[in-house]
């Protein structure tokens, strides 16, 4: 939902077919609330990525704002792009009905959710759903949803039917979501939503048959999961389980706990990798801040965990800032290091275009297509990641290895794999760099295969 409202974790189990006495004992864990990740990069997950997320990258949709239309259909012609651009997965966020009571701006936030197994109007119809993912695995795509288990809408219907699975304050009312981030923050209230309390052991089935009803009604392959370190750790890893029942799926995490990828996820987000390639455009890092950051992913990560590298996303697009703005001149060299070095490269709707603007959130603000001056740069990169092994997620890519280098305004890097490798060397400047006898212009690159 928002980059920064992260790092809560809840705990408490309900397997579904669990009988009362398991789920009583299991939900025992409940003591306490919140517990504090701890490096585990010696941690086995306990399930298997789907093969076909092996080599993929993921590109973020945006409905309403990707086209003029703001509907599903006109999203559903540019998947031949998408395809040929070499995108893996999709990333729907959230397509169902937004609420009305305490509705923010004109249209409303995604993440304000009335009915979790309902498509919103505004962007089509259910069979609307199922033809784009028809048509998106028919093109050799995958389609995951932003799905959005902390909070509701006031609308939902959960809310007079079972008041008891939300939140309330000291008066015993339930009230708008409030997050603090640490106890001595000021808190941020979400005036929209509610939250609900995954104490009380109902919910947990529930929520995870809303989940399972888009696998069998519109055979989508996982979810992006909001805030996902406020919702218990077990809930996603019972829920993970009972999805997988269906059909293997890939899952997303919209955070950086590292017990979420042993419990549920194949992926997490990377603030860092972002926050440090922001601060090289500006001239204010440069290799060094790269490589710190690689030794701290090594040792808190598992080897097997997807980590999300991105330049951009709808949070940081809508409320931070855009891509002319972070990254100036510097935004192709910021894009292949965000898709060569080891993780998941990222793509957000319209950054093909240059997207120097942020789009609005609650209303409609259409990206503009005349123009893609990043279009070739993303399709060489994201072919590269599918051609490559070495270039491949988790335990499937290739080692990372520091070259080298004459120059310390160049980062130059090795991925490898067996007998596949690749050599890239990135100007981390904006002046022309010579680096072993080639000449980079500002903020140039280069990309050696084997």
């Amino acid at each position: 939902m928002f980059d920064m409202m992260l790092h809560r974790r809840q705990a408490c189990t309900l397997l579904l077919g669990m009988g009362a006495a398991a789920t009583q004992s299991a939900c025992s864990a409940l003591a306490g609330h919140t517990a504090k990740a701890t490096p585990m990069n010696t941690a086995t997950p306990s399930f298997a990525h789907v093969p076909w997320s092996h080599q993929a990258s993921i590109y973020e949709v945006n409905i309403r704002q990707y086209t003029p239309e703001g509907t599903l259909r006109a999203f559903e012609a540019h998947l031949p792009r998408l395809a040929a651009m070499g995108v893996g997965i999709l990333w729907l966020m959230p397509i169902q009905p937004i609420g009305v009571k305490h509705r923010k701006g004109g249209l409303g936030s995604y993440y304000s959710i009335r009915d979790y197994t309902a498509v919103n109007p505004e962007f089509g119809t259910l069979a609307d759903v199922q033809g784009l993912v028809q048509r998106a695995h028919a093109l050799g795509m995958k389609v995951i949803l932003d799905w959005v288990a902390n909070h509701t809408a006031w609308d939902h219907d959960w809310v007079t039917e079972h008041p008891d699975w939300y939140k309330k304050d000291a008066a015993g009312q339930i009230h708008a979501y409030t997050y603090r981030p640490t106890p001595e923050a000021e808190p941020e209230y979400w005036t929209d939503v509610v939250g609900l309390d995954y104490r009380n052991p109902a919910l947990w089935p529930a929520m995870t048959e809303a989940m399972r009803f888009w696998l069998r009604e519109a055979d989508l392959d996982g979810f992006r999961c909001d805030v996902a370190s406020l919702v218990p750790t077990p809930f996603w890893a019972q829920a993970r389980v009972a999805l997988d029942a269906i059909k293997p799926v890939f899952m997303l995490a919209e955070s950086d706990a590292v017990d979420l990828h042993a419990q549920a996820f194949d992926m997490s987000y990377d603030w860092k990798l972002y926050d440090t390639l922001k601060l090289v455009a500006k001239g204010q890092a440069g290799a060094e801040a790269i490589k710190a950051w690689w030794a701290r992913e090594q040792a808190t990560y598992p080897a097997d965990a997807y980590r999300m590298r991105y330049t951009a996303n709808h949070d940081s697009n809508s409320w931070h800032g855009h891509d002319a703005g972070f990254y100036g001149a510097a935004f192709q060299a910021m894009a292949v290091l965000a898709a060569t070095l080891p993780g998941m490269p990222l793509v957000y709707s319209g950054q093909e275009t240059g997207l120097s603007r942020q789009l609005a959130f609650f209303e409609k603000d259409p990206i503009a297509w005349h123009s893609t001056p990043h279009a070739a740069l993303y399709t060489q990169l994201l072919q590269l990641k599918k051609a490559h092994p070495a270039l491949g997620n988790g335990r499937e890519g290739g080692t990372l290895q520091w070259l080298p280098s004459d120059n310390a305004a160049v980062l130059a890097y090795r991925r490898q794999r067996g007998a596949d490798q690749l050599s890239i060397r990135v100007n981390l400047s904006a002046r022309e760099q010579a680096s072993a006898g080639r000449t980079l212009p500002a903020w140039g690159w280069h990309i050696e295969t084997n």
